[in-house]
């Protein structure tokens, strides 16, 4: 699998010592904060979609919500 390029930047606002305690829990696997947030995203995208990523530029296709499609309310 190759690297994926990291060129976009995400901001998030969390509780100080909920970000504390998830850079210390990703320290002890030896890992950085962005790189078990970018396993997160990755792992959400594979599980709504049914499809595995694939950094090749060919995102996966969410599935279509059931029940959206032709109705009115």
């Amino acid at each position: 699998m190759s690297l994926e390029s990291r060129t976009a930047r995400l901001t998030i606002l969390i509780d100080p010592r909920k970000k504390a305690f998830f850079e210390r829990l990703c320290a002890e696997e030896d890992a950085t904060p962005s790189q078990v947030v970018r396993r997160l995203i990755r792992d959400y995208i594979e599980r709504r979609t049914g499809q595995p990523w694939r950094p090749d530029g060919q995102p996966a296709v969410p599935p279509a919500k059931p029940g959206k499609r032709g109705r009115r309310g």
